[in-house]
């Protein structure tokens, strides 16, 4: 059994080098010479703060796949989801951006949190899924990571200078109302439909016990 199992990981990560290789060889590297990267300047303080955003969503992703305890997940999911609104705030889609703090922060993010509360002995939990375990997970970041750097510091990015910070909402109420009036519509009923769905679902539950 660790034989064919060594032989699976063996061939997984065969084909994880492979198709790095061929991504790089024929992707990366003509990209590279095509589009040579940029002297970068000075950082300037939009900069520092779209870094420091960038780096408190990702951190926060981070702890929710690495960390062993569900409670540090939840804290870690609260700290991706506060970066993500910050990097709303900083493109100037403020509607967004409190909608996900109201929505995800104080609705599902709050709902998480009193679940794993009530819930008795869930934070001894340590490992919930074990089919890939951690093997499989740094695999797989090593396939993906090298690719994702590359494009974001190989492709050619249109650049731009920012224009003013100016409120969208006003502009997301009309296109909701106006154009969008149809696809608004419909995305209500679907959520209705599933809280209808949940409801007779919960109510079978009863009925059996």
């Amino acid at each position: 059994m660790n034989a064919k199992r060594f032989l699976v990981w063996l061939l997984a990560a065969s084909l994880f080098v492979g198709a790095l290789v061929y991504v790089a060889a024929r992707v990366i590297e003509p990209a590279a010479l095509a589009n040579p990267p940029r002297a970068s300047g000075s950082l300037s303080l939009p900069d520092v703060l779209f870094f420091a955003l960038a780096t408190l969503a990702v951190a926060g992703a981070a702890a929710v796949a690495l960390a062993r305890n569900i409670l540090h997940s939840a804290l870690g999911l609260l700290l991706a989801l506060l970066g993500a609104g910050g990097l709303y705030v900083y493109l100037s889609a403020d509607f967004v951006a409190v909608a996900q703090l109201l929505i995800y922060v104080g609705g599902v993010l709050i709902l998480v949190l009193f679940a794993i509360m009530l819930t008795s002995r869930i934070t001894e939990v340590t490992i919930s899924n074990t089919s890939f375990g951690l093997a499989g997970g740094v695999a797989l970041f090593i396939a993906v990571a090298p690719v994702l750097l590359a494009v974001g510091l190989v492709a050619p990015w249109t650049t731009h200078a920012p224009g003013p910070l100016v409120p969208s909402t006003a502009a997301i109420g009309n296109g909701l109302l106006t154009r969008w009036l149809l696809p608004f519509e419909v995305a209500s009923l679907v959520l209705l439909a599933t809280l209808v769905g949940a409801v007779v679902i919960a109510r079978k539950e009863i009925k059996a016990d």
